[in-house]
């Protein structure tokens, strides 16, 4: 939770940001560093996988050890696979077993064809190479709920049956264990085959989430949602709500402009605000015999644990200037950078609402990890999320802000007349070890801001971690041998003022 008070132009002398280590909001739930790897464009084929690579930086399995490391040095905790819209006409079945024995398929969602060589249990033995917990998103396009039972008994089932066998057969004693499921994917989007209505979806993941939970009621099921502030989201919370455990949200932040790029970011945080709401009143109605409309369709006791959030597609993405079937492939600049690091100050601001979230995606395709056949480099936006993975765990911490603010024009254009759009954006968090963490985004292209910090004391020895800032420019960006946006390391004896350089993103860090 951060408050803002805004400041009257030419104030920005009087700019502070206050907080208070004993004034905790909640614990931060390491899950909201997650990745998502779909099979789209070269993030699996190319990416994370690459048998044929003819410099050896593949391993006997074709995975690509220069990826693995770099998953690993962003601390990624969980994995969501195979998509994404690839999700809606895939067949789980058509990769396992011998290789050559495995089909090739049309894959319509990107218009291309997939070979199926890389499947679930490849990418469960990827997983336990970057040290992630699968999440798999089940087929409710084309797909039955046999096919899905079939899926989660292969994963997950130690019994004598069929499924568990032909896991065993193809060299896979232990049940994976796989943990977190989602009741399909953007089920409600045009481009979907199988689109659904909310009425249909709802009374269908009603009763996919009731047999397989059946079958293994250790699971968590996360709905399909849309952007948190729908029709869609109220409706499907409305009836599913007591069978879920995550509710997914999508949205991607972009902008032509600077700072329409910056402020669209925003949109995703009243989202999140929304659609916590959205959940209270599901629970809220369907303990309320007072409202017939409230269409009943399950009769299952409303439990204790409140659902979350799963914001399980966030990033900045252009469609028109990566398109999705064109392979996705963004070159970030520093401005998106800085708008991904306003994303996790958001994310650590609204810590009590998330379960989850995990950028899409993690190689490639509007990623922040780029490959070639010589090596990988690291997009202006790697370096953000690897200083939040990091540092900002353990609790939340409450963020008082005081400065200017943007205004013109935003996107989406409701954001212009619903959220002020701070040139300092914040928020801090306290970890395990008694270490305070403040993050904190100075987006203004003109003005570094000395800025008040109320909340260390005077002469503290300060680790300093700066991404962008003075000598930069907002289109800078990142290229195979040239990442010059990167992370400055630095020391401060702290003051009375911090100059937070314009164009930049900075982490502070200090023991208390």
């Amino acid at each position: 939770m951060t408050t803002f008070t805004p400041l009257p132009k030419n104030h920005e002398a009087s700019a502070s940001i206050s907080f208070n280590p004993e004034h905790t909001i909640a614990d931060i739930n390491p899950l909201i560093y997650g990745g998502f790897t779909e099979h789209m464009g070269r993030c699996i084929y190319g990416g994370i996988y690459e048998p044929e690579n003819n410099h050896g930086l593949s391993d006997e399995n074709g995975l690509r050890t220069d990826v693995i490391e770099c998953i690993k040095e962003l601390q990624v905790p969980v994995v969501r696979y195979p998509g994404g819209n690839f999700c809606a006409t895939y067949r789980w079945q058509d990769g396992i077993g011998p290789k050559d024995k495995r089909p090739k398929r049309p894959e319509l969602a990107w218009e291309g064809t997939e070979p199926n060589t890389f499947g679930t249990d490849e990418f469960m033995a990827w997983c336990k190479e970057v040290g992630a917990e699968p999440y798999l998103c089940l087929n409710m396009g084309t797909g039955s709920l046999e096919d899905a039972l079939a899926w989660l008994e292969y994963c997950n089932s130690d019994k004598d049956t069929y499924y568990a066998n032909l896991r065993r057969q193809n060299g896979h004693d232990e049940p994976y264990r796989v943990k977190y499921w989602a009741l399909g994917n953007e089920m409600w989007g045009p481009w979907q085959v199988e689109q659904h209505t909310k009425e249909d979806y709802a009374k269908k993941a009603v009763q996919w989430a009731r047999a397989l939970k059946l079958l293994d009621p250790s699971i968590q099921l996360i709905l399909c949602g849309k952007d948190g502030y729908s029709d869609w989201d109220r409706y499907t919370l409305q009836q599913c709500v007591r069978w879920v455990d995550m509710h997914s949200i999508h949205y991607y932040s972009m902008g032509r402009g600077h700072y329409t790029n910056i402020s669209s970011v925003y949109g995703a945080e009243r989202a999140i605000q929304i659609c916590s709401s959205l959940i209270d009143l599901a629970r809220c109605e369907f303990d309320m015999s007072a409202y017939p409309e409230v269409e009943r369709i399950n009769s299952k006791p409303l439990g204790k644990k409140r659902p979350t959030i799963c914001f399980d597609e966030w990033n900045v993405w252009d469609p028109e200037r990566a398109p999705g079937n064109k392979g996705a492939e963004e070159q970030y600049s520093l401005s998106d950078g800085l708008a991904v690091a306003i994303w996790l100050n958001v994310f650590i601001r609204n810590s009590k609402e998330l379960g989850m979230a995990t950028i899409a995606q993690s190689v490639n395709v509007i990623a922040p990890l780029m490959t070639t056949p010589r090596g990988v480099w690291k997009q202006t936006t790697y370096f953000p999320l690897l200083l939040f993975s990091k540092y900002m765990r353990g609790k939340s911490v409450a963020v008082h802000v005081r400065s200017g603010t943007y205004e013109g024009p935003t996107w989406p254009e409701w954001i212009e007349s619903t959220c002020k759009v701070p040139n300092l954006d914040a928020s801090a968090a306290i970890d395990e070890d008694g270490w305070m963490n403040v993050a904190v985004v100075n987006s203004d292209e003109e003005k570094t801001l000395s800025t008040k910090l109320d909340g260390i004391k005077v002469g503290t020895e300060v680790q300093v971690f700066t991404v962008g800032g003075e000598t930069f420019c907002a289109s800078d960006a990142n290229s195979e041998g040239n990442e010059r946006v990167r992370i400055r390391e630095t020391t401060w004896t702290s003051g009375e003022s911090f100059r937070f350089e314009r164009l930049s993103f900075t982490l502070l860090r200090w023991k208390l």
